[in-house]
């Protein structure tokens, strides 16, 4: 069962992966650009969807997010190294570790205090970072441009070679995602999100489920947050912002924990309503998101991830009958 399932993620994964990059040769390069920073913001709002399904919210993403971004810009800057995917890869391990070792202090907490913890140590990191002057201070730094396996693409295909390599990305994090909300600690997380002490009693730990689920959610923090500075060509303290965690916490809440591709989706719709909101309500642009985030709790309480789900299950009943 479990084999046909993943088998069905994969597929449907490749052949969306597939159609994107396809699609990418056709959109103007504007949209090419939107697209790949809303999966960098889709990473990160993954982490907070595996949090959430263990019943804990971040709001201090920003603290990975920053970490992830800092630590693509440095090794770029100071240490020449300049492959897009690397980067990824080494931003992911060291939010992964730095998530290892503050989780066990996390995962103390619930609620409002797990929260408002993590927020802390990201605005403790925003304060950090505006000091330091070697690393350009409240300016940040601008990075290198980015080479794949060595090579450099033209300044024409730059843009589209990053947006492959997200998209890339996203689908093979999106699948080990799926392959692990289906197995027995992803499972146990939706039972800690329902009933911790029932959880307890019957022999597993809520507290390796919390730290399991925050090292995860760490490392898709940094590895979303160094996509998002290869693409932007600069870093600066605004990753670690509050603000900035508030926008991850937008779109896992507009998201939904139901499915993967919504978190996605939900980081799309973000960028869209912040780039035509700033272009054409550039003062207002605040209040439409707000808005637009009440409407989505009002109407569609379990996130746009339940469209999606309603839509498999229908369609596997139809399939079996």
């Amino acid at each position: 069962m479990l084999r046909n399932l993943l088998n069905n993620i994969i597929f449907q994964s490749v052949f969306l992966m597939t159609t994107l990059i396809l699609m990418g040769i056709f959109i103007p390069n504007w949209l090419v650009f939107v697209v790949t920073k809303a999966i960098a913001y889709g990473l990160v709002g993954l982490g907070i969807i595996t949090l959430m399904r263990g019943g804990l919210v971040s709001f201090g993403q920003g603290f990975v997010f920053g970490i992830g971004g800092y630590s693509a810009g440095l090794l770029g800057v100071h240490a020449g190294l300049t492959d897009a995917i690397l980067l990824l890869f080494i931003s992911f391990i060291v939010t992964g570790l730095v998530g290892l070792i503050i989780a066990p202090l996390l995962a103390r907490y619930r609620d409002i205090f797990f929260a408002m913890l993590s927020l802390a140590f990201s605005m403790v990191l925003y304060g950090i970072l505006i000091k330091i002057d070697a690393i350009g201070g409240s300016d940040g730094f601008v990075l290198p441009e980015s080479t794949y396996f060595g090579i450099k693409p033209t300044t024409d295909y730059a843009d589209y070679v990053l947006y492959v390599v997200s998209i890339l990305v996203a689908g093979f994090v999106s699948i080990l995602l799926r392959y692990y909300y289906n197995s027995t600690p992803g499972l146990i997380a939706l039972a800690v999100r329902e009933n911790e002490l029932r959880v307890e009693y019957l022999g597993s730990s809520a507290f390796k489920v919390a730290v399991l689920n925050f090292t995860i959610a760490a490392g898709l923090g940094g590895m979303g947050g160094a996509l998002n500075g290869i693409a932007l060509g600069h870093i600066d303290p605004e990753f670690t912002y509050w603000t900035t965690s508030g926008e991850f916490v937008f779109i896992s809440i507009l998201a939904g924990y139901l499915s993967v591709p919504a978190v996605f989706l939900a980081a799309l719709l973000l960028e869209l309503v912040r780039s035509f909101s700033g272009r054409y309500f550039p003062d207002t642009w605040q209040l439409i998101l707000g808005v637009f985030l009440i409407l989505s709790i009002i109407f569609i309480p379990s996130g746009i991830g339940s469209f999606f789900k309603n839509f498999f299950d229908t369609f596997s009943k139809n399939k079996k009958s």
